[in-house]
């Protein structure tokens, strides 16, 4: 049996052997150090990012059948970057209900707060991010040369990576065929949305949005704002979803999915009802513009739902076959 119960329908030569396909090494330097091997579907890669200048972990889950090349889907988790307990892994089910699916699941630990963006300055409290050099030209071609996938990929992400993922594809045309983004906030440069990332950045994480992208209203903002550049997803299977913030099903005290005792559940419903309702505010705006513009996309607007785990689990689930038409599944 594999690690999340669906047996392999045939041996995978990387687990086998405990042996990469490959030693690649991105144009700039990057490579993979080291390989763990956990069980019989999960590794555990150790990459040295050159922009960087720092050992990244990315946790795969290997393709059910990984006896022929086959497609990535990369997998952000939201403003801790999968440092701490707010994870896919440890809060949902994602990666048993991934476990059938003939895919790589790409999930890289670490940038919190960082929007996995690219920051004009280093910060002195969150130090050098490089995240979008990282998951356009050093990550990938290491991905693809050590697990022999075909090259094909779609990205997937929650609240801040749903900004992520929908970012990611505009600067790296072709890259990512599929973007899924549950819950986040496209307008990084209206000013709603800049105050919401400031809010993240600076209360939340501690650093300073400034060494981001500099003051608001400095270009790096309307840069990296995917409803400004909206035309350049043209072409991209796209998922977006959000809830309401009004509370839901899964906004009950002590439930599955719901923070912990009646103080988590107040903060989930008054923190998690605000957040979502912004949100919903931006995704609405974007599918107006992906409207304007002529671009398809699927949506899915809860009338309920705060910004939490339960919404996203079942989002990931609900997106499913965008991100599969993507990766050609």
């Amino acid at each position: 049996m594999t690690g999340l119960g669906a047996p392999s329908a045939s041996a995978d030569p990387i687990i086998e052997s405990k042996t990469l396909l490959g030693d690649p090494t991105a144009p700039d330097g990057s490579r993979i150090e080291k390989a763990e091997y956990k069980d019989d579907r999960h590794i555990r890669l150790y990459v040295f990012s050159a922009a960087m200048n720092e050992k990244i972990i990315v946790d795969v889950q290997r393709p059910a059948d990984a006896s022929v090349p086959r497609p990535s889907l990369y997998l952000l988790n939201g403003a801790g970057g999968g440092e701490d307990s707010a994870s896919w892994q440890a809060q949902t089910d994602a990666l048993e209900f991934l476990s059938d699916k003939n895919a790589n699941i790409i999930q890289p630990v670490g940038g919190k707060w960082s929007y996995y963006t690219d920051w004009i300055n280093d910060d002195p409290v969150l130090g050098r991010n490089k995240w979008k050099t990282f998951f356009t030209e050093e990550l990938p071609p290491l991905v693809d040369g050590a697990l022999g996938t075909n090259g094909i990929n779609a990205i997937a992400g929650l609240s801040t990576s749903g900004t992520t993922v929908l970012a990611l594809p505009i600067a790296k045309p072709g890259l990512f065929r599929a973007a899924a983004a549950y819950s986040g906030c496209a307008q990084t440069s209206d000013p709603v949305g800049s105050e919401f990332v400031r809010l993240v950045v600076n209360t939340w994480g501690g650093g300073d949005a400034d060494n981001m992208w500099g003051p608001p209203g400095s270009p790096e903002w309307a840069a990296n704002d995917p409803y400004v550049h909206a035309e350049a997803l043209r072409g991209t299977d796209l998922y977006i979803s959000s809830g309401s913030g009004i509370p839901g099903q899964y906004d009950t005290l002590d439930g599955e999915y719901a923070l912990p005792g009646s103080g988590g559940l107040a903060n989930q419903l008054v923190i998690g009802g605000v957040i979502e309702a912004g949100t919903n505010y931006c995704s609405h705006n974007l599918q107006n513009r992906l409207n304007e513009l002529g671009i398809p996309a699927t949506y899915n607007f809860r009338p309920t739902g705060t910004h939490s785990w339960g919404y996203w689990r079942d989002e990931l689930q609900n997106s499913w076959p965008v991100l599969a038409k993507g990766l050609e599944l």
